[in-house]
């Protein structure tokens, strides 16, 4: 099929499906999505809500901003819920273990939770991982707390977001898919290892739990974050393409308030 959008200058990106915001670099960036998330915590604290957010490992960027901001404007994270959109899980299927360098628990202990007042901190029972042992949890605790305010992401190299991989369906059943054990299609253990193992591809897990995309779908806010030389062609198939499972990000393009931020590198022309 040929695709003439991946020529597309970055003038033409306002014209997609999906609202795109083109940005000066990778900082840009990570400070808006940072911006969002104490934005809505900020938000809600003065009506006296709690806030609902799904969060990703992948970008990661956003953190050390979002800190930073929680330190100077003194934003108490208590009746803040994190929802981490998955994680990797070893050949027993279980989580892998937190002291992995491809740990998301991991990750988010060291880079976000330890890095915070704890008189500001999230509790810990309040940071939540999707549960290979009971995938429906998410699921349970987003419909108790009635809404998911804000979701944060990237796109993966075939569309997917979180760990939803492609599949060959229209987007309306593809947009059912809940909380689940996945494996983890080649092309994104191969992106990943480039990105995180250099090279190591056999060394990458196989599997994982995800939130599904009713959860993402779900959110009153998506915000996403692409910055990456091959998202040049992923921003733009996300935009124009036609809405399916083939390409999961397409879904957003039915969402009433979905956004994606880019860089100046994942602006320019795919070839």
């Amino acid at each position: 099929m040929e695709r003439k959008y991946y020529s597309y200058t970055k003038e033409r990106l306002c014209e997609g499906r999906i609202p795109t915001r083109v940005m000066d670099d990778s900082q840009a960036v990570f400070r808006a999505m940072a911006q969002e998330m104490a934005d809505t915590i900020e938000e809600n604290g003065r009506k006296g809500d709690r806030s609902v957010l799904i969060v990703p490992v992948g970008p990661v960027g956003q953190y050390p901003h979002f800190v930073q901001l929680v330190k100077e404007r003194r934003i108490s994270l208590k009746d803040c819920w994190i929802i981490n959109m998955d994680e990797y899980l070893g050949d027993d299927g279980k989580w892998i273990d937190p002291s992995s360098p491809l740990s998301f628990r991991g990750f988010m202990e060291h880079s976000l939770y330890s890095q915070l007042p704890e008189e500001l901190n999230v509790p810990a029972s309040q940071r939540i991982f999707p549960d290979p042992a009971d995938p429906g949890k998410v699921t349970r605790l987003i419909e108790e707390l009635g809404k998911v305010d804000l979701c944060l992401g990237g796109i993966g190299i075939n569309g997917h977001l979180a760990f939803n991989e492609a599949e060959e369906v229209d987007a309306d059943t593809f947009a059912t898919r809940v909380t689940r054990v996945i494996d983890i299609s080649r092309e994104t253990r191969c992106a990943n290892a480039i990105g995180d193992l250099g090279g190591a591809i056999d060394a990458m897990p196989r599997k994982a739990v995800t939130i599904g995309m009713r959860e993402i779908l779900s959110a009153r806010k998506v915000r996403l974050g692409v910055f990456r030389t091959w998202h040049r062609a992923v921003v733009r198939q996300a935009i124009f393409d036609e809405p399916s499972g083939h390409f999961p990000v397409t879904l957003l393009q039915k969402h009433p308030d979905a956004q994606i931020y880019i860089n100046d590198v994942a602006s320019e022309v795919a070839f």
